[in-house]
């Protein structure tokens, strides 16, 4: 199994960086160059313990569908969700949120697993850890942008 370990400083508090982490459609707007949507389960708005959503996307050239539930949900400190149907074997998300100085700290902690066994074990490690773990990065990103824009907004009325 394959994981990616992903630290970001967010200068917001941790309940905006919570929702924003689980915002429908704030993650639509981060994948935008994959053509990304929701099209079944919760489709938009912040998504709950025990929803799914389905996800339809063009990943490598492909369009792929992928469901995922949260299996667990602690707010505002972390949620979990887990592949129900789609192209890995498995897959496992945990976003973690904590308060320190002010900010908060969100670690994502993705582990996912490729079929195909030795031939998906050698992709993974050739290819898609480092193509996942950049789609990562720029939802990431989006989310620190918009909390701290928001927190801007804020101060200044």
């Amino acid at each position: 199994m394959s994981e990616i370990y992903l630290e970001t400083l967010i200068d917001a508090d941790i309940h905006t960086v919570f929702d924003l982490a689980r915002d429908i459609d704030l993650h639509q707007k981060s994948t935008s160059g994959t053509h990304e949507r929701a099209i079944a389960g919760r489709t938009s708005g912040l998504i709950e313990n025990n929803e799914t959503v389905t996800w339809k996307a063009k990943h490598l050239g492909i369009y792929q569908t992928l469901t995922t539930k949260i299996i667990s949900m602690e707010k505002p400190f972390q949620f979990t969700d887990v592949m129900q149907k789609g192209a890995f074997r498995s897959m496992h998300h945990q976003h973690l949120f904590r308060e320190t100085g002010g900010k908060t700290l969100m670690t994502d902690i993705f582990k996912f697993e490729s079929p195909l066994w030795i031939v998906g074990k050698l992709f993974n490690d050739i290819f898609l850890t480092r193509y996942l773990r950049n789609f990562l990065i720029r939802r990431n990103e989006l989310i620190k942008a918009t909390a701290e824009s928001v927190r801007v907004h804020t101060a200044k009325h």
